[in-house]
């Protein structure tokens, strides 16, 4: 379909986030009155223009498109309450005029987001406003400007002719593609292509319009400035053959609550500006008739802010640093002082000269922390909707802030108050939270308790973001609940879980989470992949996992039952691999001092329900075994000492056996250190266990003794300083030497060839023996 030329629509470009070109459009709008409004967004979510405007939605706002099918996909168009597209969908509202987007679905832009990314390494973003910078750098050099942001607010954003200021977007967009597509169809032909094929639609949208029978003198069409020139002409629109031909990604639409952050470029949006709040704060002087008080509006922000910290600042330095703005616009031909030169007044009045006494207020100025809120139930996917109600039955929606916060929870029951939802309120929202984390919702952080040991104690850091809530609507792919969405999630885990450690740490979600079904699933897996494990330091993990959570399984309210066999049989199994496991080298031997230690600690926590006559018997097969590591045979020896396993004299016997001249020091001393990794105050109280130890040493020939020390050191790393000047006491006495030297020889610094002589044990398979 062919338009004559007095028959075109009108085009009003702009730029995306521009509190300039949305009063601009309303006067136009005011003067043309349309019967159309035809705005560059995503034809398929015109539907959102109605939320979009809703009387409760408070902006930032932003549309989000996402994929209905794995891997998720998603595009987002966001709006300020400066934004010319959604001062054009207010008006249109507000005047009975119909209001459309006609830029390309976002099942097609979706679509061809994904053959952008297989095609350039570092594709630019599908939505409009991606800026090819050194386009705009040049545009930004050509007009003696230092960057294009500066440019762009002193010639269009300060421009007061509204007549100029749409012929100058029309010009700098014929100018603006003049400049750059020949570059960009030489350097970046897909994103050419992706431009042209945007337009020729936009065009086919406009010829619709026309067609469904309004006048195209009665047609607004608010595009980017980029896209003015080209959409003038409706010569070359797609036709229906070339629309069906488009590729497409099912996709769905949701509104959501966007933040001034997201919408500053420190974010790394490229459509965004670097001072949302500032151009908020132009917006509103504009809509009163005040622009010319911006600098005294902006400077008073940002002394007050200063103030704030501690630092006085006088209502004198913030006239002069206003008049020192206005001097340094009076530069440009007279114009209003740009964000450029009010930073640079602020810096050399408020600040003194110093940007850091000043750089705080100025972003917090510049950026804002407002954030975006939407009606209850309006277009929100079903899973938003189930974590707002449960936000709200669970008293946590004054947490739905930019402004991060702390909360302690404590999870028992609170017996002072009369119904059981606030009784166990502060566990419902532990459950709530440790299930977001499942879904990798970053709404909620999990911090330390501070409290050693409590089991009932929950620390959490809470901060919303635009971020939280994109990834709220991508868990819509897994269930339209937070519990749904959870269940599967868990599901998906364990069908690929291959190791009774991960098998354990999905029981130990599941429990966190409330979700009993999953927790008996993961048993059966865990019970399944523990039958064919030999591995100590996993089994113990496992078995760790499943000891943590019968001990506070009345505090969550989840039956444990179920999991007392499974711990059972786990703890079993440790114990009887735990002689295989301990043939291992230095290196190794780490991870398996862990597994001891926890599973000792079940067999203490829960002697009335493991085998705990096996696992001491195994401590004394292990402590008496000499082709084991002996650093671990000392460790047995030290807990079974500890706990009244063996008698003294037994124990004397043995360090005279380890420590008898002739054994190794690697043998010898590697034992002594296992053996001191545990109940310190006891061996330092044994006079004669040192003794022993004095006589190994003088048996030793030069290079052994030295080899020895080694050992020594490192098993003496880890004392405290009042537990090595005991030492130093002790071997002083026998060595005849002051506390001090001994202290020195025996505690200090291992040298570089010492730790290499270390590392060169690690490849030491004591199996060999």
């Amino acid at each position: 379909m062919n338009v004559n030329a007095e028959d075109q629509v009108f085009i009003f470009g702009v730029r995306h986030l521009s509190p300039g070109g949305a009063k601009h459009l309303l006067e136009y709008l005011n003067e043309v009155q349309p019967t159309a409004v035809l705005i560059e967004g995503p034809s398929d979510a015109t539907g959102e223009i109605q939320h979009l405007t809703h009387a409760a939605t408070t902006l930032p706002a932003a549309i989000l498109a996402f994929t209905e099918e794995l891997p998720v996909r998603t595009v987002l168009w966001p709006f300020a309450v400066y934004s010319p597209e959604f001062q054009a969908m207010k008006w249109a509202k507000e005047h009975g005029a119909a209001a459309a987007f006609i830029d390309l679905p976002s099942s097609v832009t979706l679509a061809l987001q994904d053959a952008l990314r297989s095609k350039e390494k570092e594709p630019s973003a599908i939505p409009e406003g991606e800026e090819r910078r050194s386009i705009y750098s040049r545009i930004a050099e050509l007009a003696g400007e230092s960057d294009y942001d500066m440019y762009w607010e002193r010639s269009f954003e300060q421009n007061a002719n509204p007549g100029a200021y749409r012929e100058a977007i029309l010009a700098f967009s014929a100018e603006m593609r003049t400049l750059g597509e020949a570059k960009e169809q030489r350097e970046r032909p897909a994103e050419h292509a992706y431009n042209t094929l945007r337009e020729s639609y936009m065009r086919r949208q406009i010829q619709k319009t026309i067609a469904a029978g309004h006048h195209p003198q009665r047609i607004v069409v608010v595009c980017g400035a980029y896209h003015a020139a080209a959409l003038a002409d409706l010569t070359e629109a797609m036709s229906d053959e070339e629309a069906a031909g488009l590729p497409s990604r099912s996709t769905k639409h949701t509104l959501m609550p966007y933040s001034y952050y997201k919408l500053s470029t420190m974010s790394g949006y490229g459509a965004g500006n670097d001072a949302p709040h500032y151009f908020q704060m132009m917006w509103e002087a504009m809509e009163s008739g005040v622009l010319e008080q911006l600098p005294h509006r902006y400077l008073a922000s940002v002394a007050r802010l200063v103030r704030s910290g501690g630092t006085h600042r006088s209502t004198a330095e913030v006239i002069e640093a206003v008049r020192m703005a206005e001097s340094l616009a009076a530069l440009h031909d007279g114009s209003a002082p740009t964000l450029r030169d009010l930073h640079d007044a602020a810096q050399t009045l408020l600040g003194h000269g110093e940007l850091s006494a000043v750089a705080e207020a100025l972003a917090r100025v510049d950026v804002g922390t407002a954030i975006g809120s939407l009606a209850e139930g309006v277009s929100q996917t079903p899973i938003q909707d189930d974590l707002n109600r449960q936000l709200k039955r669970l008293k946590l929606e004054k947490y739905k802030t930019t402004v991060a916060s702390t909360l302690t929870l404590d999870l028992r029951e609170n017996r002072r108050v009369a119904s059981a939802e606030a009784a166990f309120l502060d566990l419902n929202r532990s459950i709530l939270f440790h299930r977001l984390l499942l879904l990798g919702i970053s709404f909620v952080k999990s911090q330390p308790s501070g409290q050693e040991g409590a089991t009932w104690a929950e620390n959490w850091l809470i901060q919303w973001s635009p971020e939280a809530e994109i990834q709220v609507v991508e868990a819509t792919l897994l269930g339209e609940t937070i519990e749904v969405a959870c269940a599967y999630m868990l599901r998906e885990k364990l069908l690929t879980c291959r190791s009774i450690e991960e098998a354990s740490a999905l029981i130990h979600v599941a429990c966190c989470c409330g979700m009993t079904s999953q927790m008996e699933e993961g048993s059966r897996v865990l019970q399944k992949l523990a039958a064919d494990s030999r591995d100590v330091v996993k089994i113990a993990a496992a078995a760790r996992e499943l000891s943590m959570i019968i001990g506070y399984g009345d505090i969550r309210k989840v039956d444990t039952e179920p999991l007392i066999p499974l711990l059972v049989q786990l703890f079993h199994r440790g114990s009887l691999y735990l002689l295989d496991g301990s043939g291992c080298n230095d290196e190794a031997a780490g991870g398996m001092i862990t597994a001891i230690n926890e599973l000792n600690r079940i067999s203490q926590d829960h002697s009335e329900i493991i085998d705990d006559q096996l696992w001491v018997q195994e401590l004394l097969n292990l402590s008496e075994r000499d082709d084991r590591n002996p650093k671990l045979s000392g460790f047995a020896c030290a807990i079974l000492m500890e706990r009244g396993a063996i008698t003294a004299e037994q124990c004397a016997a043995e360090v005279s056996r380890r420590l008898s001249p002739g054994i190794t020091a690697d043998l010898g001393a590697g034992w002594f250190e296992g053996l001191s990794m545990r109940n310190r105050y006891s061996l330092l109280s044994r006079t004669s266990l040192w003794e022993q130890l004095n006589h190994y040493i003088n048996s030793l020939q030069d290079d052994e003794f030295k080899r020895a020390l080694v050992f020594l050191r490192r098993a003496f790393s880890s004392f405290s300083s009042r537990e090595k000047t005991m030492i130093g006491e002790l071997l002083g006495e026998l060595w005849g030497v002051s506390g001090e030297q001994a202290a020195e020889i025996i505690t200090g610094e291992l040298m570089e060839e010492e730790i290499k002589m270390l590392d060169d044990l690690n490849d030491f398979d004591f199996e060999d023996l």
